[in-house]
């Protein structure tokens, strides 16, 4: 998230059922800062959206996702993971989730570093159960458009 010519990188997700953790993450995001992320949150996250032990996990093709110890992690901390296409933010629900995040971001005046943080999860826990639904429930339209448009642009 950028503001104001700063910025952090966040980690987040989501569920149908709404947003889970939002971590702030201080320095170089390689895949040992991510798996370190994972550790903490993951858990937490499934636990506070409610979730049995039996979800899917989706995250894109960063290649810190892809690295050869992150695919390692999720392999025997994550019950099922769902691939992604390269280069295709149509079939990632969140990425809808960040754009409001955003833009709610971009509303509020931020005057140092901690306020930043603190407004960065005040937004985040804001996104409503609601919303994250729908952005869930659309997957199968959205997958049909990919596959209608070729893999090319649509209009999500």
């Amino acid at each position: 998230v950028k503001h104001n010519g700063g910025g952090v990188l966040v980690w987040g997700c989501m569920a149908a059922n709404g947003v889970g953790n939002l971590q702030v993450i201080d320095g170089i995001m390689d895949q040992y800062a991510y798996i370190n992320i994972l550790k903490q949150n993951l858990g937490p996250s499934v636990e506070k959206l409610g979730m049995s032990q039996d979800y899917w996990f989706q995250q894109d093709n960063d290649p810190k996702h892809t690295a050869f110890n992150s695919r390692l992690f999720l392999l025997y901390n994550t019950p099922h993971q769902q691939k992604s296409p390269p280069q295709s933010p149509d079939s990632n629900p969140i990425e809808h989730a960040w754009d409001l995040f955003e833009r709610k971001i971009r509303k509020t005046r931020i005057t140092n570093r901690l306020d930043l943080e603190n407004k960065l999860k005040e937004a985040w826990n804001t996104i409503s159960k609601d919303y994250t639904q729908n952005l869930v429930n659309s997957m199968p339209r959205r997958l049909a458009e990919v596959i209608k448009m070729k893999g090319y642009a649509t209009r999500y």
